[in-house]
């Protein structure tokens, strides 16, 4: 098989979490015989100090003629730092979102047993914990009109959302749930937000057309409350953009470390896979970087970009035999940590060696 992927690596820890994970893509294709071209592209900080903006045309071009995107991280001090600034490396990701049509992020949540004693939750409570969550990602407050009065004493941002746009996540959410256990969680805020409102209706007139599928409903703040109380009561979540931002990385903890979730954000002709955490800078070019969730995203851009799916559960296998040893990265093993390289190498050789067995 031959594919392109457009890589951004991005700013502070990208570069060196997608490079990992590219070194696995490279045994995958010379394991499997398959062809695998990389082509390059700036985004977010790094892409303003070239060009001056933070998602160039150059990087659309070259993300709408590759086969799927594989994205690492976003963000910088300098910009953090100046609340005036008018052009920010976030802003880079939102347009990428909006004119690749990214509309549905996708972020599996799973608790490792080896980990369970670096969990800040009772092993007893997070054990097996294993769901996914579809949050919505190009509508809502983050892409609703925003600004301040002339005086500058007062600010507004909009969260507009329409059916259509609910209803093409929550279709996926309710095709997940079928092929899982059967189960969705719709969470809103629908006593107070006329957006939710809106969000509670279409989902269930929706739910009518998936009659085996249990449908529930949360409130955004039980919702926050329960992920921690039992969050093994959770299949498949459905939110909108915010709530999803703010759920999900909550929900890392359950993990034991943001570095360890990958994620993909799908549109109807495009597909880019990142791991959900952020550019971390105060760790850049340490080489202490976790890049597991940038290796398990590479994973996911197998199995549902590519459809690859032998390939993509050698990886998952990999990784499952890095955490089940203990060969980490700092934030997860701080008594004999292991470095970014060395974590990717190792992935790398467990895939080409195929020293375990498929189930």
């Amino acid at each position: 098989m031959k594919k392109k992927i457009a890589v951004l690596p991005g700013d502070g820890i990208g570069p060196e979490v997608v490079a990992e994970a590219i070194k696995v893509l490279k045994v995958i294709e010379k394991r499997f015989n398959h062809q695998f071209i990389y082509e390059f592209g700036l985004i977010g900080s790094a892409a303003i100090d070239v060009t001056g903006v933070p998602f160039p045309e150059d990087t659309k071009t070259l993300c709408e003629s590759s086969d799927a995107v594989l994205f690492g991280a976003i963000g910088h001090p300098k910009y953090d730092n100046d609340p005036n600034a008018k052009v920010r490396p976030e802003q880079g990701l939102l347009e990428m979102r909006k004119q690749l049509g990214l509309y549905a992020n996708i972020r599996p949540v799973k608790c490792y047993d080896a980990l369970l004693s670096r969990i800040p939750l009772k092993p007893e409570i997070a054990k097996g914990t294993d769901f996914i969550v579809f949050r919505e990602l190009t509508g809502g407050i983050y892409f609703g009109e925003k600004g301040r009065t002339n005086n500058g004493l007062s600010a507004f941002d909009v969260c507009k959302y329409d059916k259509q746009e609910i209803l093409r996540i929550a279709k996926l959410a309710f095709e997940t749930a079928e092929k899982r256990h059967e189960k969705l969680t719709v969470i809103d805020k629908a006593n107070v937000l006329e957006t939710s409102r809106l969000w509670r209706e279409t989902v269930q007139d929706l739910a009518k057309f998936y009659p085996d599928v249990t449908t529930e409903f949360l409130f955004v703040d039980n919702a926050a409350m329960q992920l921690i109380l039992n969050p093994r009561q959770f299949d498949v979540i459905l939110t909108e953009n915010m709530f999803g931002d703010i759920l999900t990385d909550e929900a890392s903890v359950i993990a034991g470390s943001l570095g360890l979730l990958p994620s993909a954000s799908v549109g109807s002709k495009y597909a880019l896979y990142e791991p959900i955490h952020g550019s971390y800078p105060q760790a850049a070019g340490k080489n202490i970087a976790n890049p597991i969730g940038s290796i398990l995203s590479a994973a996911m851009m197998l199995e549902h970009s590519f459809n690859l799916q032998v390939e993509a559960a050698y990886i998952y296998k990999a990784v499952d035999e890095i955490i089940n040893t203990g060969f980490l990265t700092q934030d997860l093993n701080a008594a004999e940590p292991k470095t970014t390289q060395e974590v990717g190498n190792k992935v790398a050789n467990l895939v080409f060696e195929e020293i375990f067995e498929l189930v």
